[in-house]
């Protein structure tokens, strides 16, 4: 072979050789993309295999039932709570609202004006009327701008946030927020979908819902704002804290006014009303020349009071709130537990976030005097309050005869906290002589067992080895001295009641005071060493635990109420928001009678004398008959006043609020704020006298024998009796001087009956609960019971003559 054949040779070999490697290249390459191709058609079919089960679980989840129910979301929404009261016009005002981080009050789509709902449509969603949940064309868009976990929120998928409080940046909360939305338009109108986005959407400051918005704001009620303040509210909803008007005014005013270019170019405002809008002055509440609320009408409580107008006061809003008013909140509380069977978290979950309207029983006006007084501590001595040495403290109740609890405040000076100590309600203190009337006189009087004039001896009695109790000054008395219960009543003698207690029986007065005054501070366990049912509680006001002086106003309410108990009740009704549905009512008690009435009228006429002739005496309310009753506790460390008028009975107790001995006042400081208040509470009020009371007649008494005058007495005095128990005529006088006749009265007596003195050596009838064994004439008692010299005393001016009404400022007991 040649030269040349070889090369052709050689070129031969290498051409098939690099045609064979070119043809094995393709088949590795067809492999590879075999594979590939594989791979897709799995992934292909497992993503049609997801895409058809998310489609599927989509269109079931859409399409099935109904995922959320709009009515269970609006019971169980953190609705705010608002607390009524009646002005001087008897109109109803706003005293309170009440909530938590939520300021919710609903309003219903009719009410809610066209301006305010085409702000927000047109600003947050266009397409509103026309999607069915999900504006896809917004959401493809929010999707390419910013990925799938934003996207373009609907106003039905932003309700689905307010309701499910669910705002993470998830796929899958983006995910189930677009089905929520489909669902939810299935079920509901799109005017009960705006409505519930309009009372949900957070608007700042703690608002939810225009409506808090707008009183917040503008102070308005939100059916009164125009566009301009519609679309200052619609643009606080991208950043309510960036948005916010009162503190960030110039960067809402900017998208305020691109809220209106949307109305303007939707065709929602004329151009007329747009440049009236951009030209409108916007007044805010904390604006110079903001002139104060001027939300006048609630339409829903306008429902339920057709000739009454609700109007807002200032202290919408406020953390802090009167005595009154969280006596009201405490009594509701309570009053759900009772009626409903809750547990307290529940009922106080009811009321600061049910939507209540709660409709109290305060007279306004009447608690602004009473405010006036304490917290400027008029009559108060100026003393320096700290907290190693605070000073010294005070509260009042105020009722009228039928319950109504019309005043009150539980401290003096400037209230501090919110649901603080109301020393009115929740501070029991010993009542000292003040529990006299109620305890022992009424009882007495009641069965009989004492009259006005009867004569009682001014003597302690025995227990164990000493007698008790000392009256003012450590004096037991003497047995040679009786006096009558007119003047042991009025000069406040502590010797007479412990001797009446012993024909009264300690049961019958314990039983009066707990099952028919309603005290509820007392130990009733008698088993229990510190049971109330001893001569110390009943007889001088030495109680284990105090009263209060709101139970002690309700019971002594009943000397000008013809004996009749009413308890005291501070709001009338309590219903759901909308008033559709009453939950508690209160106030329509018709009494009981606990003693006749002609009982309570002759112990208004002996408390009478409290005032004109004894320990009172200064402290009655000018141009008004007073029935009054003081109190002190020993070394002086709490004083009370307890008393009325035609018009209101009250309480006024003063004093530490760790015991200790009252220093720097002259009088009855007690007294003085009791006086104060009552003077202006009746100064415009109409002169008015307590109505006879049916059963007590007038009559002449000796002075000396407590019997019925003749011509023969030299002393005597007027005194009022029960007709069906009055006593003899006196026979001592005529058989020192001439056997005289009777001194005309201006009532005809019916039978008399024989007048007897109440002494230690009287028999005593035993009532179950008694400590003092039965003795017969003569006997000296002598029982277990220790004396107790800690217990509270009262004073006294001497016995038996009748005191000139002392000054203003007497020393009282």
């Amino acid at each position: 072979m040649n030269e040349k054949e070889k090369n052709v040779s050689k070129r031969s070999v290498r051409k098939n050789t690099k045609s064979t490697k070119q043809n094995k290249k393709p088949r590795k390459l067809g492999n590879f993309s075999a594979a590939i191709i594989s791979i897709i058609a799995i992934c292909l079919i497992c993503a049609t295999v997801a895409c058809t089960y998310v489609l599927k679980f989509a269109n079931d989840y859409v399409n099935g039932e109904k995922k959320i129910d709009l009515d269970e979301y609006k019971a169980n929404q953190a609705q705010t709570s608002i607390i009524y009261g009646y002005d001087e016009n008897k109109e109803l005002v706003e005293l309170l609202r009440l909530h938590g981080a939520e300021n919710r009050v609903w309003i219903d789509y009719e009410d809610i004006p066209q301006d305010m709902i085409d702000a927000f449509r047109d600003l947050e969603d266009k397409r509103f009327e026309e999607h069915q949940g999900v504006d896809w064309t917004r959401t493809v868009l929010g999707v390419v701008k910013s990925g799938f976990k934003e996207g373009g929120s609907t106003i039905t998928q932003q309700l689905i946030k307010n309701l499910t409080k669910q705002n993470g940046r998830t796929v899958s909360r983006k995910f189930y927020e677009i089905l929520n939305a489909l669902n939810l338009e299935r079920f509901y109108h799109k005017k009960t979908i705006m409505e519930f986005y309009l009372n949900t959407v957070y608007l700042g400051n703690g608002c939810y819902g225009i409506r808090t918005a707008a009183e917040k704001y503008f102070g308005k009620n939100v059916e009164d704002l125009n566009a301009a303040e519609c679309a200052v509210i619609a643009s606080i909803t991208k950043a309510p804290a960036d948005y916010d008007p009162l503190t960030h005014l110039d960067d809402n005013i900017p998208r305020q006014q691109y809220t209106l270019g949307c109305m303007l170019e939707r065709g929602s405002i004329t151009q007329k009303e747009y440049d009236e809008a951009m030209e409108f002055e916007l007044i805010f509440t904390n604006s110079e020349n903001y002139q104060g609320s001027q939300v006048t009408k609630d339409e829903d409580d306008e429902k339920e009071y057709t000739e009454e107008d609700i109007k807002f006061t200032d202290k919408t809003e406020s953390d802090k709130s009167s005595y009154y008013v969280e006596y009201v909140i405490d009594t509701v509380i309570e009053d759900l537990q009772e009626e409903y069977d809750l547990t307290y978290n529940e009922a106080w979950k009811k009321v600061f976030f049910g939507g209540l309207r709660i409709y109290t029983a305060i007279d306004i006006e009447a608690q602004k005097v009473l405010e006036d007084v304490y917290v400027n501590r008029k009559t108060f001595p100026d003393e320096e309050n700290t907290k190693d040495n605070p000073a010294v403290q005070s509260a009042m109740t105020i009722m009228d005869y039928s319950g109504r609890v019309i005043a009150m405040v539980g401290g003096a000076g400037p209230k501090e906290t919110f649901r603080g100590l109301n020393r009115a309600t929740d501070s029991p203190r010993q009542p000292g002589s003040a529990i006299k009337p109620l305890s022992v006189y009424t009882p007495a009087i009641e069965d009989n067992i004492a009259t006005w004039s009867t004569k009682v001896q001014n003597y302690g009695i025995r227990l164990g080895s000493s007698r008790w109790p000392v009256n003012y000054g450590g004096s037991h008395g003497s047995a040679d001295n009786f006096v009558t219960v007119q003047s042991a009543l009025a000069q406040s003698l502590n010797t007479v009641p412990a001797q009446l207690m012993r024909k009264i029986g300690l049961g019958t007065a314990f039983d009066f005071m707990v099952d028919d005054l309603k005290f509820t501070t007392f130990v009733t366990d008698e088993d229990d060493p510190d049971y109330d049912g001893n001569f110390s509680s009943m007889c001088v006001g030495g109680t284990s635990e105090g009263v209060t002086t709101l139970e002690m106003t309700a019971a002594f309410a009943i000397y000008g109420n013809n004996g009749y108990y009413f308890e005291p009740y501070c709001y009338t009704k309590v219903t759901n928001n909308d008033g559709s549905e009453t939950l508690l009512k209160a106030g329509n008690s018709k009494g009981e009678q606990v003693v006749s009435e002609s009982t309570a009228g002759v112990m208004r006429h002996l408390l009478r004398t409290v005032v004109t002739s004894g320990t009172g005496g200064g402290y009655g309310v000018k141009n008004f008959e007073t029935f009054a009753k003081t109190g002190t506790t020993s070394d002086d460390k709490d004083r009370w006043f307890v008393g009325g008028t035609p018009y209101y009975v009250a309480a006024v107790w003063y004093g530490y609020d760790e015991p200790k001995p009252i220093k720097n006042t002259s009088g009855n400081p007690a007294g003085k704020i009791f006086r104060e208040v009552m003077n202006a509470l009746h100064e415009d009020l109409e002169s008015m006298s307590f109505p006879s009371a049916s059963g007590v007649v007038a009559r002449k008494y000796c002075k000396i024998s407590g019997d019925i005058a003749t011509e023969t007495c030299a002393e005597t005095g007027t005194g009022y009796y029960k007709s069906s128990n009055i006593p003899a005529k006196c026979s001592n006088c005529a058989m020192i001087h001439a056997i005289g006749s009777e001194i005309p009265d201006e009532v005809t007596a019916p039978s008399a009956t024989t007048t007897e003195l109440v002494s230690e050596t009287d028999s005593v009838t035993i009532v179950e609960g008694s400590d003092i064994p039965a003795t017969t004439p003569g006997e000296t008692t002598a029982v277990t019971q220790p004396a107790d010299t800690t217990k509270p005393v009262d004073a006294t001016v001497p016995p038996e003559t009748t005191a000139p009404a002392p000054p203003n400022e007497n020393p009282e007991e």
